[in-house]
Protein backbone atom coordinates (compact mmCIF):
# COMPACT_ATOMS: atom_id res chain seq x y z
CA UNK A 1 0.00 0.00 0.00
CA UNK A 2 2.73 2.59 1.44
CA UNK A 3 4.52 4.43 -1.70
CA UNK A 4 7.40 5.43 0.79
CA UNK A 5 10.73 3.13 1.21
CA UNK A 6 11.29 0.63 4.44
CA UNK A 7 13.47 1.41 7.25
CA UNK A 8 15.56 -1.91 8.31
CA UNK A 9 16.41 -1.29 11.81
CA UNK A 10 18.16 -4.29 13.75
CA UNK A 11 16.96 -6.71 16.45
CA UNK A 12 18.27 -4.88 19.14
CA UNK A 13 16.99 -1.39 18.62
CA UNK A 14 13.98 -3.07 17.99
CA UNK A 15 13.87 -4.91 21.61
CA UNK A 16 15.87 -1.28 23.61
CA UNK A 17 13.08 0.96 22.13
CA UNK A 18 10.21 -1.04 22.65
CA UNK A 19 11.44 -2.60 26.76
CA UNK A 20 10.12 0.69 28.57
CA UNK A 21 7.30 -0.65 30.92
CA UNK A 22 3.93 1.26 30.96
CA UNK A 23 3.01 3.32 33.78
CA UNK A 24 1.68 1.57 36.62
CA UNK A 25 -0.85 4.76 37.01
CA UNK A 26 -2.21 4.40 33.74
CA UNK A 27 -3.15 0.77 34.75
CA UNK A 28 -4.39 1.55 37.82
CA UNK A 29 -6.30 4.26 36.51
CA UNK A 30 -8.18 1.70 33.94
CA UNK A 31 -8.68 -0.52 36.54
CA UNK A 32 -10.52 1.87 38.44
CA UNK A 33 -12.45 2.81 36.18
CA UNK A 34 -13.82 -0.23 35.34
CA UNK A 35 -14.51 -1.01 39.07
CA UNK A 36 -16.48 2.34 39.54
CA UNK A 37 -18.14 1.35 36.10
CA UNK A 38 -19.26 -2.51 37.77
CA UNK A 39 -20.08 -0.65 40.66
CA UNK A 40 -22.30 1.75 38.94
CA UNK A 41 -24.04 -0.75 36.43
CA UNK A 42 -24.75 -3.58 39.16
CA UNK A 43 -26.18 -0.80 41.57
CA UNK A 44 -28.47 0.41 38.13
CA UNK A 45 -29.31 -3.15 37.43
CA UNK A 46 -31.82 -2.78 40.08
CA UNK A 47 -32.46 0.82 40.11
CA UNK A 48 -33.11 1.24 36.26
CA UNK A 49 -32.63 -1.53 34.85
CA UNK A 50 -33.75 -0.43 31.51
CA UNK A 51 -31.01 1.83 31.53
CA UNK A 52 -28.45 0.35 33.18
CA UNK A 53 -28.87 -2.85 30.33
CA UNK A 54 -29.90 -0.30 27.53
CA UNK A 55 -26.08 0.85 28.39
CA UNK A 56 -24.49 -2.00 28.86
CA UNK A 57 -25.68 -3.56 25.08
CA UNK A 58 -24.64 -0.08 23.32
CA UNK A 59 -21.36 -0.38 24.58
CA UNK A 60 -21.32 -4.20 24.24
CA UNK A 61 -21.92 -2.88 20.61
CA UNK A 62 -19.40 -0.53 20.19
CA UNK A 63 -16.53 -2.23 21.71
CA UNK A 64 -16.87 -6.00 20.75
CA UNK A 65 -17.54 -4.95 17.23
CA UNK A 66 -14.17 -2.77 17.34
CA UNK A 67 -12.16 -5.22 18.71
CA UNK A 68 -13.01 -7.79 16.49
CA UNK A 69 -12.32 -5.74 13.76
CA UNK A 70 -9.07 -4.97 14.68
CA UNK A 71 -8.21 -7.97 14.68
CA UNK A 72 -9.47 -8.63 11.01
CA UNK A 73 -7.56 -5.81 9.62
CA UNK A 74 -4.22 -8.09 11.24
CA UNK A 75 -5.39 -10.61 9.18
CA UNK A 76 -6.25 -8.80 6.34
CA UNK A 77 -2.47 -7.72 6.65
CA UNK A 78 -1.27 -11.39 5.92
CA UNK A 79 -4.00 -12.23 2.80
CA UNK A 80 -2.45 -8.59 0.67
CA UNK A 81 1.22 -9.42 2.47
CA UNK A 82 1.51 -5.90 3.95
CA UNK A 83 5.33 -4.47 4.90
CA UNK A 84 4.42 -0.91 5.29
CA UNK A 85 2.70 -2.36 8.60
CA UNK A 86 5.24 -4.55 10.28
CA UNK A 87 6.55 -1.66 12.69
CA UNK A 88 3.20 -0.67 14.18
CA UNK A 89 0.42 -3.54 13.98
CA UNK A 90 1.41 -4.83 16.89
CA UNK A 91 -0.35 -2.13 18.60
CA UNK A 92 -3.84 -3.13 16.79
CA UNK A 93 -3.41 -7.21 17.71
CA UNK A 94 -3.43 -5.83 21.50
CA UNK A 95 -7.57 -5.46 20.52
CA UNK A 96 -8.17 -8.79 20.72
CA UNK A 97 -7.22 -9.05 24.22
CA UNK A 98 -10.94 -7.55 25.29
CA UNK A 99 -12.38 -10.80 22.75
CA UNK A 100 -12.64 -13.08 25.69
CA UNK A 101 -14.61 -10.59 27.97
CA UNK A 102 -16.76 -9.34 25.19
CA UNK A 103 -18.02 -13.28 24.70
CA UNK A 104 -18.33 -13.01 28.60
CA UNK A 105 -20.24 -9.85 28.58
CA UNK A 106 -22.58 -11.65 25.65
CA UNK A 107 -23.46 -14.15 27.84
CA UNK A 108 -24.64 -11.94 30.47
CA UNK A 109 -26.97 -9.93 28.14
CA UNK A 110 -28.36 -12.86 26.39
CA UNK A 111 -28.99 -14.81 29.71
CA UNK A 112 -29.69 -12.27 32.25
CA UNK A 113 -30.42 -8.91 31.16
CA UNK A 114 -32.63 -9.88 27.61
CA UNK A 115 -35.27 -8.84 29.22
CA UNK A 116 -34.11 -5.60 28.95
CA UNK A 117 -32.44 -5.51 25.88
CA UNK A 118 -34.26 -7.66 23.12
CA UNK A 119 -38.04 -6.83 22.12
CA UNK A 120 -38.70 -10.26 21.45
CA UNK A 121 -39.00 -11.01 25.06
CA UNK A 122 -42.47 -8.97 26.04
CA UNK A 123 -43.59 -7.93 22.33
CA UNK A 124 -45.63 -9.82 19.73
CA UNK A 125 -43.48 -10.64 17.17
CA UNK A 126 -44.81 -9.23 13.39
CA UNK A 127 -44.37 -12.41 11.27
CA UNK A 128 -44.10 -16.13 11.59
CA UNK A 129 -41.09 -15.95 9.90
CA UNK A 130 -39.84 -13.11 12.36
CA UNK A 131 -41.04 -15.25 14.88
CA UNK A 132 -39.07 -18.43 13.02
CA UNK A 133 -35.81 -16.16 13.16
CA UNK A 134 -36.60 -14.56 16.80
CA UNK A 135 -36.96 -17.76 18.35
CA UNK A 136 -35.16 -17.58 21.89
CA UNK A 137 -33.28 -20.95 21.71
CA UNK A 138 -32.54 -20.41 17.84
CA UNK A 139 -30.94 -16.78 18.38
CA UNK A 140 -28.98 -18.04 21.79
CA UNK A 141 -27.38 -20.56 20.33
CA UNK A 142 -26.11 -18.89 16.29
CA UNK A 143 -24.86 -15.88 18.55
CA UNK A 144 -22.54 -17.63 21.36
CA UNK A 145 -21.50 -20.01 18.31
CA UNK A 146 -21.00 -17.35 16.63
CA UNK A 147 -19.02 -15.24 18.51
CA UNK A 148 -17.46 -18.14 19.88
CA UNK A 149 -15.96 -19.10 16.96
CA UNK A 150 -14.86 -15.53 16.00
CA UNK A 151 -13.20 -15.23 19.01
CA UNK A 152 -10.87 -18.99 19.35
CA UNK A 153 -10.28 -18.31 15.65
CA UNK A 154 -8.95 -14.66 16.62
CA UNK A 155 -6.56 -15.72 19.54
CA UNK A 156 -5.56 -18.52 17.36
CA UNK A 157 -4.29 -15.99 14.61
CA UNK A 158 -2.77 -13.75 17.06
CA UNK A 159 -0.99 -16.42 19.10
CA UNK A 160 0.86 -17.40 15.55
CA UNK A 161 1.98 -13.73 15.19
CA UNK A 162 3.53 -13.34 18.69
CA UNK A 163 5.17 -17.14 18.74
CA UNK A 164 6.96 -15.87 16.04
CA UNK A 165 8.43 -13.16 17.76
CA UNK A 166 8.37 -15.02 21.25
CA UNK A 167 10.28 -17.78 19.87
CA UNK A 168 13.52 -15.42 18.90
CA UNK A 169 13.53 -12.74 21.60
CA UNK A 170 14.90 -13.31 24.79
CA UNK A 171 12.67 -14.03 28.21
CA UNK A 172 10.95 -10.39 28.90
CA UNK A 173 7.58 -9.86 29.56
CA UNK A 174 4.83 -9.75 32.43
CA UNK A 175 4.50 -13.26 34.82
CA UNK A 176 1.46 -13.66 34.12
CA UNK A 177 2.29 -14.47 31.06
CA UNK A 178 5.13 -16.73 31.03
CA UNK A 179 3.77 -19.88 30.64
CA UNK A 180 2.13 -19.09 27.00
CA UNK A 181 5.56 -17.77 26.49
CA UNK A 182 7.11 -21.03 27.19
CA UNK A 183 4.47 -22.88 25.32
CA UNK A 184 4.78 -20.83 22.27
CA UNK A 185 8.85 -21.33 23.03
CA UNK A 186 8.28 -25.19 22.56
CA UNK A 187 9.63 -26.83 19.53
CA UNK A 188 10.52 -23.32 17.74
CA UNK A 189 13.02 -24.09 15.03
CA UNK A 190 15.20 -22.37 13.13
CA UNK A 191 14.12 -19.15 12.07
CA UNK A 192 13.70 -19.03 8.21
CA UNK A 193 11.57 -22.54 8.51
CA UNK A 194 9.37 -20.79 11.15
CA UNK A 195 8.69 -17.77 9.02
CA UNK A 196 7.50 -19.46 6.21
CA UNK A 197 5.81 -21.98 8.25
CA UNK A 198 4.10 -19.20 9.82
CA UNK A 199 3.31 -16.94 6.73
CA UNK A 200 1.76 -20.57 5.56
CA UNK A 201 -0.38 -21.15 8.53
CA UNK A 202 -1.63 -17.12 8.84
CA UNK A 203 -2.55 -17.34 5.28
CA UNK A 204 -5.35 -20.26 6.02
CA UNK A 205 -6.24 -18.53 8.98
CA UNK A 206 -6.58 -14.82 7.81
CA UNK A 207 -9.19 -15.71 5.06
CA UNK A 208 -11.13 -17.90 7.01
CA UNK A 209 -10.89 -14.92 9.62
CA UNK A 210 -12.29 -12.58 7.31
CA UNK A 211 -15.23 -14.50 6.07
CA UNK A 212 -16.23 -15.43 10.07
CA UNK A 213 -16.33 -11.83 9.78
CA UNK A 214 -18.22 -10.61 7.55
CA UNK A 215 -21.11 -13.37 7.87
CA UNK A 216 -20.47 -13.49 11.51
CA UNK A 217 -21.17 -9.97 12.20
CA UNK A 218 -23.95 -9.66 9.50
CA UNK A 219 -25.92 -12.15 11.96
CA UNK A 220 -24.88 -10.53 15.03
CA UNK A 221 -25.62 -6.88 13.69
CA UNK A 222 -29.91 -8.62 12.87
CA UNK A 223 -29.85 -9.97 16.32
CA UNK A 224 -28.31 -7.45 18.34
CA UNK A 225 -29.05 -4.04 16.88
CA UNK A 226 -31.80 -4.27 13.59
CA UNK A 227 -33.57 -6.33 16.23
CA UNK A 228 -34.01 -4.20 18.52
CA UNK A 229 -36.92 -3.13 16.09
CA UNK A 230 -39.17 -5.85 15.31
CA UNK A 231 -40.62 -4.22 12.25
CA UNK A 232 -37.54 -2.81 10.54
CA UNK A 233 -35.35 -4.31 8.29
CA UNK A 234 -32.78 -3.22 5.56
CA UNK A 235 -30.71 -5.62 3.40
CA UNK A 236 -27.18 -2.92 3.83
CA UNK A 237 -27.93 -2.91 7.60
CA UNK A 238 -25.34 -5.46 8.42
CA UNK A 239 -22.76 -3.96 6.18
CA UNK A 240 -23.24 -0.80 6.96
CA UNK A 241 -22.59 -2.07 11.10
CA UNK A 242 -19.77 -3.97 10.55
CA UNK A 243 -17.67 -1.24 8.24
CA UNK A 244 -18.64 1.26 11.38
CA UNK A 245 -16.55 -0.76 13.36
CA UNK A 246 -13.64 -1.55 10.61
CA UNK A 247 -13.75 2.38 10.39
CA UNK A 248 -13.75 2.56 14.51
CA UNK A 249 -10.81 -0.19 14.94
CA UNK A 250 -8.63 2.08 12.92
CA UNK A 251 -9.48 5.16 14.30
CA UNK A 252 -8.88 3.88 17.91
CA UNK A 253 -5.33 2.80 15.63
CA UNK A 254 -4.44 5.78 14.96
CA UNK A 255 -4.55 6.99 18.39
CA UNK A 256 -2.82 4.29 19.88
CA UNK A 257 0.05 4.59 17.51
CA UNK A 258 0.03 8.53 18.17
CA UNK A 259 0.31 7.51 22.12
CA UNK A 260 2.73 4.35 21.56
CA UNK A 261 5.33 6.87 19.63
CA UNK A 262 4.67 9.59 22.25
CA UNK A 263 5.64 6.75 25.08
CA UNK A 264 8.23 5.12 23.32
CA UNK A 265 10.27 8.30 22.33
CA UNK A 266 13.26 6.56 21.77
CA UNK A 267 11.48 5.19 19.01
CA UNK A 268 10.91 7.42 16.59
CA UNK A 269 12.85 5.72 13.98
CA UNK A 270 10.76 2.90 14.01
CA UNK A 271 7.43 4.79 13.63
CA UNK A 272 7.66 7.08 11.38
CA UNK A 273 5.61 9.78 9.43
CA UNK A 274 4.65 7.53 6.81
CA UNK A 275 2.76 5.40 9.24
CA UNK A 276 0.63 8.25 10.22
CA UNK A 277 0.20 9.19 6.62
CA UNK A 278 -0.76 5.14 5.70
CA UNK A 279 -3.29 5.24 8.53
CA UNK A 280 -4.92 8.82 7.74
CA UNK A 281 -5.99 7.03 4.53
CA UNK A 282 -7.32 4.97 5.53
CA UNK A 283 -9.35 6.68 7.80
CA UNK A 284 -10.30 8.32 5.16
CA UNK A 285 -11.07 5.94 2.58
CA UNK A 286 -13.28 4.11 4.97
CA UNK A 287 -14.67 7.05 5.96
CA UNK A 288 -15.91 7.58 2.56
CA UNK A 289 -16.84 4.03 1.96
CA UNK A 290 -18.90 4.23 5.50
CA UNK A 291 -20.68 7.82 4.58
CA UNK A 292 -21.22 5.85 1.19
CA UNK A 293 -23.29 2.96 3.04
CA UNK A 294 -25.13 5.49 5.10
CA UNK A 295 -26.56 7.42 2.28
CA UNK A 296 -27.14 4.83 0.32
CA UNK A 297 -29.22 3.16 3.16
CA UNK A 298 -30.88 5.96 3.57
CA UNK A 299 -31.76 7.31 0.25
CA UNK A 300 -33.30 3.68 -0.68
CA UNK A 301 -35.62 3.53 2.32
CA UNK A 302 -36.49 7.48 1.59
CA UNK A 303 -37.92 6.68 -1.83
CA UNK A 304 -38.95 3.48 -1.44
CA UNK A 305 -41.52 4.96 1.44
CA UNK A 306 -42.34 1.53 3.46
CA UNK A 307 -43.82 2.06 6.19
CA UNK A 308 -41.79 -1.03 7.91
CA UNK A 309 -38.48 0.51 6.67
CA UNK A 310 -39.42 4.52 7.30
CA UNK A 311 -40.25 4.59 10.81
CA UNK A 312 -36.98 3.72 11.58
CA UNK A 313 -35.62 6.93 10.16
CA UNK A 314 -37.99 9.24 10.94
CA UNK A 315 -37.99 8.40 14.63
CA UNK A 316 -34.23 8.84 14.77
CA UNK A 317 -34.26 12.03 13.10
CA UNK A 318 -37.29 13.02 15.63
CA UNK A 319 -37.01 15.17 18.56
CA UNK A 320 -35.42 13.40 21.07
CA UNK A 321 -32.81 11.80 18.71
CA UNK A 322 -32.34 14.19 16.22
CA UNK A 323 -29.52 16.00 17.55
CA UNK A 324 -27.38 12.78 18.78
CA UNK A 325 -28.46 11.14 15.05
CA UNK A 326 -26.76 14.62 13.22
CA UNK A 327 -24.04 15.27 15.60
CA UNK A 328 -23.00 11.38 15.04
CA UNK A 329 -22.70 11.95 11.72
CA UNK A 330 -21.34 14.89 11.24
CA UNK A 331 -18.56 13.39 13.54
CA UNK A 332 -18.47 10.12 12.09
CA UNK A 333 -18.59 11.39 7.48
CA UNK A 334 -18.37 15.13 7.61
CA UNK A 335 -15.58 16.23 9.88
CA UNK A 336 -13.10 13.17 8.92
CA UNK A 337 -14.05 13.11 5.46
CA UNK A 338 -13.14 17.14 4.91
CA UNK A 339 -10.55 17.40 7.36
CA UNK A 340 -8.61 13.96 5.87
CA UNK A 341 -8.44 15.11 2.57
CA UNK A 342 -4.97 17.01 2.60
CA UNK A 343 -1.59 15.08 3.36
CA UNK A 344 -0.47 17.60 6.23
CA UNK A 345 -3.76 16.77 8.15
CA UNK A 346 -3.02 13.00 8.20
CA UNK A 347 0.65 13.60 9.12
CA UNK A 348 0.04 16.45 11.50
CA UNK A 349 -0.46 14.94 14.71
CA UNK A 350 -3.15 17.52 16.41
CA UNK A 351 -5.24 17.31 13.25
CA UNK A 352 -4.91 13.40 12.80
CA UNK A 353 -5.85 12.76 16.59
CA UNK A 354 -8.44 15.10 16.44
CA UNK A 355 -10.39 13.55 13.27
CA UNK A 356 -9.63 10.01 15.00
CA UNK A 357 -11.75 10.71 18.24
CA UNK A 358 -13.98 12.58 16.33
CA UNK A 359 -14.81 8.99 14.51
CA UNK A 360 -14.84 7.09 17.43
CA UNK A 361 -17.01 9.49 19.46
CA UNK A 362 -19.26 9.57 16.54
CA UNK A 363 -19.68 6.13 16.35
CA UNK A 364 -20.17 5.66 20.20
CA UNK A 365 -23.15 7.89 19.41
CA UNK A 366 -24.30 5.70 16.73
CA UNK A 367 -24.26 2.74 18.50
CA UNK A 368 -26.22 4.75 21.19
CA UNK A 369 -28.88 6.11 18.61
CA UNK A 370 -29.33 1.88 17.63
CA UNK A 371 -30.34 1.04 20.80
CA UNK A 372 -31.92 3.61 22.79
CA UNK A 373 -34.45 4.94 20.48
CA UNK A 374 -35.70 1.46 19.78
CA UNK A 375 -36.00 1.09 23.64
CA UNK A 376 -37.75 3.93 24.76
CA UNK A 377 -39.84 5.79 21.20
CA UNK A 378 -40.55 8.64 21.20
CA UNK A 379 -41.74 9.40 24.27
CA UNK A 380 -38.82 10.98 26.40
CA UNK A 381 -38.48 14.67 26.52
CA UNK A 382 -35.34 13.97 25.98
CA UNK A 383 -32.52 11.81 25.48
CA UNK A 384 -31.81 9.60 28.50
CA UNK A 385 -27.83 9.91 28.93
CA UNK A 386 -26.35 10.42 32.57
CA UNK A 387 -25.01 8.69 35.55
CA UNK A 388 -26.19 5.12 34.49
CA UNK A 389 -24.84 5.72 30.71
CA UNK A 390 -21.46 7.19 31.93
CA UNK A 391 -20.95 4.50 34.55
CA UNK A 392 -21.42 1.86 32.18
CA UNK A 393 -18.98 3.44 29.73
CA UNK A 394 -16.28 4.03 32.36
CA UNK A 395 -16.74 0.42 32.74
CA UNK A 396 -16.17 -0.77 29.02
CA UNK A 397 -13.27 1.53 28.74
CA UNK A 398 -11.78 0.68 32.15
CA UNK A 399 -11.51 -3.18 31.18
CA UNK A 400 -10.77 -2.31 27.35
CA UNK A 401 -7.19 -0.15 28.14
CA UNK A 402 -6.78 -2.28 31.16
CA UNK A 403 -6.74 -5.64 29.14
CA UNK A 404 -4.70 -4.16 26.38
CA UNK A 405 -2.27 -2.76 28.54
CA UNK A 406 -1.62 -6.09 30.41
CA UNK A 407 -1.58 -8.02 26.44
CA UNK A 408 1.35 -5.18 25.81
CA UNK A 409 3.30 -6.03 29.08
CA UNK A 410 3.11 -9.66 28.23
CA UNK A 411 4.60 -9.79 24.70
CA UNK A 412 6.67 -8.18 22.30
CA UNK A 413 5.05 -5.15 21.09
CA UNK A 414 6.67 -5.00 17.65
CA UNK A 415 7.13 -7.66 15.10
CA UNK A 416 10.68 -8.37 16.08
CA UNK A 417 11.35 -11.11 13.24
CA UNK A 418 9.57 -9.86 10.44
CA UNK A 419 11.13 -6.22 11.19
CA UNK A 420 14.48 -7.37 11.44
CA UNK A 421 15.17 -11.13 9.60
CA UNK A 422 17.15 -11.54 6.49
CA UNK A 423 14.26 -14.04 5.74
CA UNK A 424 11.21 -11.45 6.19
CA UNK A 425 10.64 -10.86 2.19
CA UNK A 426 11.06 -14.08 1.48
CA UNK A 427 7.69 -15.12 2.38
CA UNK A 428 6.33 -12.92 -0.95
CA UNK A 429 7.73 -16.20 -2.92
CA UNK A 430 6.33 -19.38 -1.50
CA UNK A 431 9.17 -21.96 -1.01
CA UNK A 432 9.10 -25.83 -0.77
CA UNK A 433 8.55 -26.33 3.03
CA UNK A 434 11.07 -29.39 2.95
CA UNK A 435 14.02 -28.13 1.11
CA UNK A 436 13.30 -24.21 1.70
CA UNK A 437 13.79 -23.83 -2.16
CA UNK A 438 11.40 -21.64 -3.63
CA UNK A 439 8.51 -23.12 -5.60
CA UNK A 440 8.12 -22.51 -9.28
CA UNK A 441 6.02 -19.55 -10.28
CA UNK A 442 2.97 -22.00 -11.72
CA UNK A 443 2.88 -23.69 -8.26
Amino acid sequence: MSLHPPRVPTREEVLLATAKPIPAGLKTTFLVMAVIGAVVFIVGAFVSADRAWSAFHGNWLFFAALSQAGVVFVAVQRITTARWSRAVIRFMEGYVAFLPIAFVFLLLTIFVGKGHVFPWTREAIPNPEKATYYNATFLTIRDIVIFGLMTVLGWWYIYTSLRLDVGRVPEWGAPWARGWRDRMRNGFGEERREIHSTHSLQGKLAVWTVLLFAFGWSVLSWDLSMGLSLHFQSTLYSWWFFMGAWLCALSLFGVIVLSWNRFLNTADGLIEERHFHDIGKLMFAFTAFWGYLTFGQYLVIWYGNMGEETFFMRLRLDPPWVWVTVTSVVLVFAMPFFGLLSRAAKVFKPTFLLFALCSLVGMWMMRYIEVYPSRYGNTPPHAPFGFWEIGVLLLYAGLWGWVYCAFMDAFPRMRVTLMTSPFRDEVQVPVNPETMEPLPAHE
